[in-house]
């Protein structure tokens, strides 16, 4: 359980750093053209955020069956 839980923890920074990295750029160049070229950016990011979803929920499920399995 813990294996999965530092697993599903080291994933999650990439995809955070990469959110951040977006929202810092959009701060600094808010307006139409800057957005458009974000487009293609959105769909690699919901697959790393779907792929993490996936990651926390198998770990907590984990974490669910060994507080099941404590007498």
């Amino acid at each position: 359980m813990h294996a999965a839980l530092i697993s599903a923890e080291s994933s999650m920074q990439p995809v955070l750093t990469k959110f951040h990295d977006l929202v810092l750029y959009l701060k600094h160049n808010l307006n139409a053209q800057s957005i458009a070229s974000l487009k293609g950016e959105s769909a690699p990011i919901q697959a790393e955020i779907f792929q993490l979803i996936k990651q926390m929920n198998t770990s907590i499920a984990q974490a669910d069956e060994f507080i099941k399995a404590i007498p």
